[in-house]
């Protein structure tokens, strides 16, 4: 077996199929360590949105987080710890990069290739790649001339001063709402291009005190009670259904954004959408930081990038040293950034053209015994919590597969067209969602391909289910 990539999905695959006795796989990840996106996502201000007692495992609780959302760092020590605790390291081949996927069906085999051109074979292949895996680059004119530094956030260069540079962040999300605060005070000038104005909340998340870590440490309980609370009221309001709570998220919102004190930028600053439309943002930081003298907001677009600055829709010029593309992923891609052929010839290119799809978000019909660990649709909740309950799944249907001496297995289409169609009629009842506000859950098509309408009780209830019967199957031939 094969497991691709070394992330919280990879190491959690790893441990949990070690633990059910499979001992037979290895773990392969293109980066030089395990992490994934804690590894690669190295920016300034890196942090996680779900308080950490939750994004943690359940098998692994950590009783000293700093403080109650962490930063890339600590996450990745963490990471680093449980891969090393549960010997995964010895499993894991680094600087592998699968390029290419294909179903054998005579032998009822993936063959994979690598970006060295290096041949392995697995009978069973797990993708815990997920959604955060290709950078996205905006197609600017110009961008490939400029003469300064340019570089993407997910591709920090920890070697690089930006002191006293002219420095263009382009983006106002994720990345760019965590690094700009950081970056800010020791820029000479720094440019944010906006595209279109976030929700951004405050965040609860003073360090935790010497008594809360040693509550933490000493009383069994505390943990366990800490993430249970967090679980409940995260329940609370991920399917946004809850009228009254969007309110006061969007006052919390306009409150935060207060802290902007000049009037016609806190104007330009001012969402339009609703609440939760695009990914909910959280910082004390962020609109603080239009405070300061050197901070300029572009909010006109860009015409062009020459080479030594950026010309933005009004024509004015920017002079720049270095652009940080804060432009996320291509969170829609999944499985399909590997070039991945099925059954008779299938490729997931063509399988997904109206967008990514799978049962349960967990496999694709036509590509047995290929699995996806945060494939698509299962963006809700606490990532590490979510993908345990898929990688449960996962390895009840090869415990199946070898108790029952099968070859191969495969999803059968009506069942996956059955939960897709009332996945998206749920999707369509989540109000917030249904306006295209140019975020990054839809595929070009127009179908949500991220987001899960379900809460994580309701996850662990759909994916406990024997479902035997959805799939069809061939047995060991000799």
């Amino acid at each position: 077996m094969a497991v691709i990539g070394a992330g919280p999905g990879g190491l959690c695959a790893g441990i949990e199929l070690q633990r059910a006795g499979l001992d037979d796989f290895v773990i392969l990840e293109k980066a030089p360590s395990v992490g994934g996106t804690w590894w690669h996502n190295r920016y300034p201000g890196a942090e996680c949105d779900v308080q950490s007692h939750l994004y943690s495992y359940t098998f692994e609780p950590k009783p000293d987080w700093s403080r109650p959302y962490a930063g890339q760092a600590e996450i990745l020590r963490y990471l680093e710890h449980v891969a090393d605790k549960y010997q995964m390291l010895p499993r894991c081949c680094f600087g592998v990069e699968i390029r290419s996927a294909r179903w054998d069906q005579k032998r009822s085999v993936w063959c994979l290739e690598t970006t060295a051109d290096q041949r392995l074979e697995a009978s069973i292949v797990i993708s815990a790649i997920g959604m955060f895996n290709d950078i996205a680059t905006p197609d600017i004119p110009g961008l490939e001339e400029f003469a300064g530094t340019r570089f993407h956030t997910a591709r920090w260069p920890d070697e690089h001063d930006l002191t006293g540079e002219r420095v263009a962040v382009i983006g106002s999300a994720a990345s760019a709402v965590q690094t700009i605060p950081e970056i800010a005070p020791l820029v000479a000038h720094l440019d944010v291009y906006q595209r279109t104005p976030q929700w951004v909340l405050p965040k609860a998340d003073e360090p935790f005190t010497k008594q809360e870590l040693q509550r933490f440490r000493e009383d069994p309980h505390a943990v366990p009670a800490q993430r249970e609370k967090i679980y409940t009221q995260l329940e609370a309001t991920i399917l946004f259904d809850d009228a009254e709570m969007l309110a006061e998220s969007e006052a919390a919102g306009m409150k935060n954004l207060a802290q902007v004190e000049d009037p016609e930028l806190r104007r330009r600053l001012t969402p339009s959408m609703r609440y939760a439309c695009r990914r909910p943002l959280l910082s004390n930081r962020y609109y603080p930081a239009f405070n300061r003298p050197n901070v300029e907001l572009v909010d006109c677009g860009i015409e062009r990038i020459e080479r030594n600055g950026i010309v933005d829709g009004n024509g004015s010029k920017h002079p720049t040293d270095t652009i940080i593309l804060a432009t996320g992923f291509e969170t829609t891609r999944f499985l399909s950034s590997i070039d991945v052929t099925g059954r008779n010839g299938l490729h997931i290119r063509d399988a997904w053209r109206d967008g990514a799809q799978a049962y349960l978000g967990i496999t694709t019909a036509g590509f047995p015994n290929l699995f996806m660990i945060y494939g698509p649709n299962t963006n809700n909740g606490s990532l590490i919590y979510m993908l345990e309950l898929e990688v449960a799944y996962i390895i009840r249907h090869i415990r199946r597969m070898i108790r029952d001496d099968l070859a191969w297995i495969d999803v059968r289409p009506e069942f996956m067209d059955a939960y897709n169609t009332q996945l998206q009629q749920d999707i369509a009842g989540v109000t917030v969602w249904a306006a295209d506000c140019r975020g990054y859950y839809r595929a070009e098509s127009g179908r949500v391909v991220t987001q899960l309408p379900y809460n994580m009780t309701m996850w662990q209830q759909r994916t406990s289910v024997a479902d035997a019967d959805a799939y069809e199957s061939g047995r060991m031939t000799t």
